[in-house]
């Protein structure tokens, strides 16, 4: 006996219509329980799996959207990360206001189709992704054949997903041009590289030093986002630095607490020896001694947007892409 694909073959296996089954799969009543058990039993033995997609697209049921967190550029970091915790919170708000529950997952890519894989689950309406990751290519194809789905991160050119983030390549300029204005001339940028977020940050900095006549550029350190692993990476690179650097952009909040604390292990004070910019806006930020200055991504409006958004996408509309303006929070760290 071959493995049925599809509704109507596991149908014609039972002796029933292929509606029967569909109710006696989905639990919807009008099906006898001697027939639903047969039917159960017969598509467990036999392996079958309901498109639960399709019904899922039909339906919306669920009153539930998913936040996929993919760890594609770094399996260290994980959901306690501050990042993740204050985007969910205000995530989960925002969606609550509006009548749904938050779903939330972190994700280690293992193929291509981690995306569909969690659709099919059937577990929510639509999906939240936070942060492009090294995961855009795949995102982007997803997005071709699946709708409901918005994604914090980057835009570029010919994009078709759509997304939300702030101006990273503006964020990136920010930091710079601020550390310039305080007199640093020694400049490195510190934390992670890969993705569209991260490059753009990185391109927004080597761009302000350049228009400054800084044509060499950063130093560029490659480092994790963990906060442990952030802060032994920030130790070693910064101890094999052959010059001092009198100015720090992390590419994080949590990157930028790191690289304090490894300073202060080496003996440097901050703001006087080296001063330390982080990217993110956190409420952790204000918390730290001394106040981290920062870009402020306005992850809670930006959280307001998304939820906006994929309810529009779940009702069937094509939307585009929003790009909010970071803005400079000036503290004690600078």
């Amino acid at each position: 006996m071959n493995n049925p694909t599809n509704l109507k073959q596991l149908a014609d296996m039972a002796g029933v219509s292929a509606g029967t089954v569909s109710r006696a799969l989905s639990g919807s009543g009008r099906v006898s329980a001697r027939t639903r058990e047969r039917i159960m039993t017969l598509a467990s033995k036999l392996g079958y799996q309901p498109n639960l997609l399709a019904r899922t697209m039909r339906t919306r049921k669920t009153n539930t959207v998913g936040m996929l967190v993919p760890m594609g550029h770094d399996d260290l970091q994980h959901l306690s990360d501050p990042f993740f915790n204050t985007m969910s919170g205000f995530l989960a708000d925002a969606l609550a206001d509006r009548g749904y529950d938050l779903l939330l997952s972190r994700i280690i890519p293992a193929d291509e189709r981690w995306i569909e894989n969690y659709v099919n689950s059937g577990r929510v309406d639509g999906v939240l992704i936070i942060g492009q990751s090294n995961q855009f290519a795949v995102i982007e194809a997803t997005s071709l054949r699946y709708h409901p789905m918005v994604v914090w991160g980057g835009k570029v050119p010919s994009q078709n997903h759509c997304s939300v983030g702030s101006d990273n390549r503006a964020g990136g300029m920010l930091a710079a041009r601020h550390l310039l204005d305080r007199g640093c001339r020694q400049i490195v940028y510190l934390g992670p590289v890969e993705g569209p977020e991260f490059g753009a940050r990185l391109d927004g900095v080597r761009q302000a030093l350049a228009l400054a006549g800084h044509l060499a550029g950063p130093v560029v350190l490659p480092s994790h986002c963990e906060p442990s692993a952030a802060y032994d990476d920030a130790l070693a690179l910064l101890r094999n630095l052959d010059r001092q650097p009198d100015g720090i952009v992390a590419a994080s909040d949590v990157t930028a607490i790191s690289v304090i604390r490894a300073l202060s292990t080496m003996g440097y004070s901050v703001p006087r020896d080296v001063k330390v910019i982080g990217y993110d806006g956190l409420p952790l930020g204000e918390l730290v001694s001394p106040p981290l200055t920062t870009i402020d991504q306005q992850l809670q409006r930006g959280a307001g947007l998304m939820a906006d958004l994929l309810l529009r996408r779940m009702a069937g509309e094509q939307t585009g892409c929003q790009l909010i303006d970071p803005v400079l929070v000036c503290r004690e760290t600078t």
